[in-house]
């Protein structure tokens, strides 16, 4: 504890009460939002919470500060990854302390900054703040950015929106302007089963599912040799991978399932509609005419897993100029991994950035941790962002 500013006191425990919720993203993540709820309430803040279909999950939204100002939102998702098979030297949902770093799942992916921006809630309400800090804690972003989507079309429609957004993934504090879209699918193709001695009377479902795999290699390989690129990034290319395959019954029955599941990694300036077009007008138009050649009912179908858009900002933005001040440090880069940043940005039309304690080579591994040295770190990024709100920035034209 030495060393690190007295809002410490605050923002520790709150990790470990936050990492003691294992929300997972197939769990429910109410019991947090209640307890983030309660949190709030008890320093007189009001919030909203916007639940899912089955009230298992919500995004909590809350304002502190003049609402009819443009302000910042600091901004988390209070899901995890699982903890399966990984070998862990400490219960994952025990805050352990050792060696000055905090050891849990979450603490870095991303409850830690969570936890942090929470544990200034109570100095941010006796500030006179100018311009507003809105807090957004999201669900499902593990999954694809799913839960995030009802609280951006939520932000899309307000009068008044916020400046800017600060997603407090873990980036050691760096400034990143930029990430790659994403999307998955799962692809079933569906041939015609027959005992292996009569192959020319059955669609072998592998078979073809093997030469999409193939086309889908080739898409990745030609980015990787013409581009576009983008040398901010280091991987400077978008990617495309196979991830899943399963088929077949029986090693001497020609298999008529066949599942295959990619995803790929896209530039901001690639239309990736346009890429899973060119993907399914191959099935549709290279395998399926030979596949019913021989049997009309075979059928290859696409199902959408999900996707999320790039973000790209300009380094000259106003905003990112904001955060580097922020942070006290000049650089900025990109990063291959998603976030919500690009839903906040093109969904909600609110300029966004990535920053928060932690590193993200930390993130889903066995004994994830947080250095207290970052925590140091986003503090005092915290305490420099109430001093310019108290001062009524950004909610400027100029942003």
């Amino acid at each position: 504890m030495s060393g690190l500013a007295e809002t410490a006191t605050q923002s520790l425990p709150l990790i470990r009460d936050l990492i003691g919720f294992p929300t997972v993203s197939r769990n429910p993540n109410r019991e947090l939002i209640d307890y983030v709820g309660a949190f709030l309430k008890k320093h007189g803040v009001a919030y909203d919470v916007i639940w899912n279909e089955d009230g298992r999950k919500g995004n909590l939204w809350a304002t502190i500060g003049p609402a009819d100002r443009r302000g910042v939102i600091l901004s988390g998702h209070s899901d995890v990854v699982p903890v399966d098979g990984q070998v862990w030297t400490s219960d994952p949902f025990t805050v352990r302390q050792s060696n000055g770093r905090l050891f849990g799942r979450g603490v870095a992916d991303m409850k830690g900054f969570i936890a942090i921006a929470l544990g200034f809630v109570p100095e941010m309400v006796r500030r006179p703040l100018k311009a507003p800090l809105h807090l957004a804690i999201s669900y499902d972003e593990e999954v694809g950015c799913m839960g995030v989507r009802s609280l951006v079309d939520r932000l899309a429609g307000m009068t008044v929106k916020p400046a800017l957004c600060i997603v407090g993934e873990p980036t050691s504090m760096k400034v990143i302007i930029g990430h790659k879209g994403g999307r998955a699918y799962r692809v079933r193709i569906t041939g015609k089963a027959a005992h292996s001695s009569l192959t020319p009377r059955a669609v072998n479902a592998i078979h073809y599912a093997a030469e999409l795999i193939m086309f889908l290699r080739s898409i990745g390989e030609d980015w990787a040799a013409d581009g576009p690129f983008d040398p901010d990034f280091d991987i400077t290319h978008s990617t495309l991978s196979t991830g899943l395959i399963s088929g077949g019954a029986a090693m001497n029955i020609v298999p008529e399932h066949c599942e295959v599941t990619f995803e790929f990694r896209h530039l901001a300036g690639v239309h990736a509609e346009s890429v899973v077009e060119r993907i399914q007008s191959f099935a549709r138009d290279k395998l399926l005419p030979a596949m019913r050649k021989v049997a009309p009912e075979t059928d290859i179908t696409f199902e959408p897993l999900y996707e999320y858009p790039g973000l790209d900002i300009a380094p000259e933005h106003p905003a990112v100029t904001f955060v580097k001040q922020l942070v006290d440090r000049n650089d900025h880069s990109k990063v291959a991994y998603g976030t919500e940043a690009g839903l906040f940005q093109n969904g909600a039309g609110v300029a966004s950035i990535v920053c928060g304690p932690g590193s993200i080579e930390q993130a889903h591994k066995p004994d994830e941790f947080l250095d207290l040295s970052q925590v140091e770190l986003c503090e005092r990024f915290m305490r420099r962002l109430l001093d310019r709100m108290e001062q009524g920035e950004p909610a400027t034209a100029t942003m």
